[in-house]
């Protein structure tokens, strides 16, 4: 009779989670593929359900859940140093909440990961303007975070990015700009840059303003925002940064391009932000 009553109050623990997580409005969930239970941070609200269940105990006392007052994480530089790399709930200054992955083990962590993609990947990376805008692929493995909430997310401190390039023989190089930031919907969701460090080249800044990616506009093959007399975009198959047309293709049904690096033959890549270190 006692075990009934435990399962019976397991049960309407998780219930009451679940409850709670679907209240949050995670407007992205589904568009990635994700499910709750894969959340870390699991709400603040599930701190309130008392101490009757051992297990529910347990769940609550891992969760990286932020402190009481303090709200939602912004972005993943705010989940506590230490935590594993996984999907985790934020919330953007004046956004609703999202799910997005953080990158806890590179250079100390705290990366937002806004794009990931791979050579053989399932994608379709060739998605019109509204897909594009709010996010599409898989959280655990290829998928572009959203250009709004990319957006969103970039202005609300000054923020560093790089990218992380697998070649052709496996080798990872990585491309840092000291500054990232994208304007809104209305400017075309421009994507200004600073300063390059690296090992992969510093592709997206070249001085030839037909591959010049830094200071252009955001283009899908419904919205023709490039320099180019044609649709970069739809020509080649995934929406991006073009000028006329690239030296960088990340988002891409099969070999991505970056500079010299590897044309056409990158296997993977991955774009994290967080914010600059000096601020």
């Amino acid at each position: 009779m006692a075990s009934q009553r435990l399962c019976l109050l397991l049960l309407t623990c998780l219930v009451t989670l679940a409850t709670s997580l679907l209240a949050l409005e995670i407007q992205n969930l589904h568009l990635l593929n994700g499910t709750t239970d894969e959340i870390i941070n699991v709400p603040p609200e599930s701190s309130q359900l008392g101490n009757e269940g051992k297990r529910v105990r347990q769940v609550r006392d891992i969760a990286h859940h932020p402190p009481a007052g303090h709200g939602w994480p912004k972005d993943c530089s705010e989940i506590p140093a230490g935590s594993r790399s996984g999907i985790y709930i934020i919330q953007p200054k004046g956004l609703h909440h999202l799910v997005v992955y953080c990158e806890m083990n590179v250079t100390n962590g705290g990366w937002t990961v806004i794009q990931r993609n791979q050579k053989d990947t399932p994608v379709t990376w060739a998605e019109s303007w509204s897909t594009y805008k709010y996010g599409f692929g898989n959280l655990h493995s290829e998928y572009w975070l959203g250009t709004e909430y990319i957006h969103q997310i970039s202005m609300q401190k000054v923020y560093q990015v790089r990218f992380v390039i697998q070649d052709s023989t496996d080798n990872i190089n990585f491309a840092d700009y000291n500054l990232f930031s994208v304007e809104d919907e209305s400017h075309g969701y421009r994507l200004r840059l600073g300063s390059y460090t690296g090992t992969a080249g510093d592709a997206m800044t070249s001085d030839n303003p037909n591959t010049m990616h830094d200071n252009m506009k955001f283009s899908t093959k419904d919205q023709d925002q490039d320099t180019y007399s044609k649709n970069c975009a739809y020509s080649y198959e995934g929406g991006w940064w073009y000028s006329a047309c690239y030296s960088v293709r990340l988002n891409f049904k099969g070999g991505m391009t970056w500079g010299s690096l590897c044309k056409g033959n990158c296997k993977s890549s991955l774009i994290l932000i967080k914010p600059a270190s000096y601020c």
